[in-house]
């Protein structure tokens, strides 16, 4: 939109949400009479996305259907989608689809269905960054990025396609940045690939928005696990504790297995890295798993976990490999068995060396991890459910009891998770009641939240948080009031 030049005055942007009726959002469409019509299609939105484009050439055959963007990539032939559609714009798509928009607009034939996206000098692209409204900046977490492309060739991810970094040019990037926090935006996600790529960009970032950081500034950012310079920690050092959260794309521990999907690996570097970060800096430690990695069984697995545990990072997000159009994992799909979902976001069934009832007790592992240990709710009872010398096992067996409990990884409350621990640990850990409640009790009490009525007998009331001002999210408190410098 920020990239239609003379055209946008004759365009509008519209976002809907997943749990909205496809035919709904055609009904808003259509009262704009659009001539053409431009979807964003990714994995998270493909089905919606086939369904609305089925109902808008059934009702309006008319209207030109672009759709682009990392799903309609690459593959166009196997998708129904771009079938339907009239044009499809590959790869960055600002010039590419304002070029197209241009050419139908004037009446100019345009011969070719898929419309290879130009990759674009950063420096000629309008930044989008006036388009957030009010709602967006009351509500939403706002996506910044001041450099595209990686670096690395890791086969999972479609940036192995590209290893080409590009920088948006930073004076004018940093004046955005002002702009947003001017109007009240505290809260920013960085899309870049990863910080470690050049730190002394990310040290001038840091350096600007160090006057805003007592404002309830909140920054995310990503990095791969290798040495943190010695000027980026330092910089780190000057932010409150939990204001910023470092997403640690850890993906495996097992040498084998990254060397065999391009992962550059060095254990030592995440040793030293992780400690580091907890010891030095406040910064809350979100690390990333891939379950399903070509090669990697339950118990490979199971080792990159625990190891990754001792070192201590706030979260460890367990994920499902996904099947990406176009990434170049594809070629160790018949060496390693690997069957994906059909349907979108296309997670991995099963492979070689874990079956899919495995996958699928992983998968609720994933799930019932992020409720106990990421979100902070659990801390105190979390060192009572991880008694094995497998902490990775331990929790696993806890999922596969709460799943035969209750049958679901979502929709579960608060207070009936904490009472399926209560139980859990009395009857399968032999916890003694008044140990088990105190536990639950402090984990409820350590952040302003009342206890459920069968807690109170354990509540010590003159530990309990009094309720005040927040300004972090609330996982990011939740962990905050734990954190402990050296």
């Amino acid at each position: 939109m920020a990239n239609l030049g003379p055209l946008a005055d004759e365009a509008s942007l519209h976002e809907f949400i997943l749990t909205q009726r496809p035919v709904d959002i055609v009904e808003q469409i259509l009262l704009e009479k659009p001539a053409v019509v431009g979807l964003g299609v990714y994995i998270w939105n493909a089905r919606p996305s086939l369904d609305l484009v089925v109902l808008l050439k059934r009702l309006r055959p008319e209207i030109v259907v672009v759709v682009g963007g990392p799903e309609v990539s690459h593959g166009q032939e196997q998708q129904t989608i771009c079938s339907l559609a009239d044009y499809v714009v590959a790869g960055e798509g600002e010039l590419g689809f304002r070029g197209l928009c241009e050419d139908l607009l004037a009446g100019r034939t345009v011969q070719q269905k898929i419309v290879e996206g130009e990759v674009p000098d950063l420096k000629r692209l309008a930044f989008p960054y006036d388009l957030y409204d009010e709602e967006d900046i009351r509500n939403r977490v706002v996506y910044v990025e001041s450099s595209r492309g990686c670096p690395y060739g890791c086969e999972f991810c479609l940036s192995a396609l590209d290893r080409r970094v590009r920088n948006f040019p930073r004076a004018a990037f940093l004046h955005e940045l002002e702009g947003l926090l001017k109007r009240g935006v505290k809260r920013f996600k960085f899309v870049d690939r990863s910080i470690n790529v050049d730190p002394q960009a990310v040290c001038e970032i840091l350096r600007f928005f160090l006057p805003w950081r007592e404002a309830g500034l909140f920054l995310h950012f990503e990095m791969v696990p290798h040495i943190l310079p010695a000027p980026l920690c330092e910089m780190l050092e000057l932010f409150p504790t939990g204001s910023i959260q470092i997403e640690v794309g850890v993906q495996t521990l097992n040498e084998e297995v990254a060397l065999r999907i391009g992962r550059r690996h060095d254990p030592a570097a995440l040793k030293t890295m992780l400690p580091l970060l907890r010891e030095h800096t406040g910064v809350h430690i979100h690390t990333d798993l891939i379950v399903g990695l070509p090669g990697e069984s339950l118990e490979s697995f199971a080792g990159g976990f625990d190891h990754l545990l001792s070192l201590a990072p706030q979260e460890i997000q367990v994920g499902v490999l996904k099947w990406l159009r176009g990434a170049p994992i594809d070629r160790q799909t018949a060496t390693w068995r690997m069957e994906y979902d059909p349907e979108a976001p296309y997670e991995l069934l099963q492979n070689s060396t874990i079956d899919f009832a495995t996958m699928q007790r992983l998968k609720r592992f994933s799930r019932y991890w992020d409720l106990v240990a990421n979100s902070g709710n659990f801390r105190e009872c979390l060192s009572l459910l991880l008694t094995k010398r497998s902490a990775f096992f331990s929790f696993l067996t806890f999922s596969d009891w709460l799943f035969a409990q209750c049958g679901r990884t979502s929709h579960i409350s608060l207070d009936n998770l904490a009472h399926w621990i209560f139980d859990y640990l009395i009857e399968n850990e032999r916890v003694l009641p008044d140990r088990a409640g105190a536990a639950i009790a402090a984990d409820y009490t350590s952040t302003p939240r009342r206890p459920p009525p069968w807690l109170k007998p354990f509540v010590d009331e003159s530990t309990a948080v009094v309720a005040t001002s927040q300004t972090l999210p609330n996982r990011q408190a939740r962990h905050a009031a734990t954190t402990r410098r050296e």
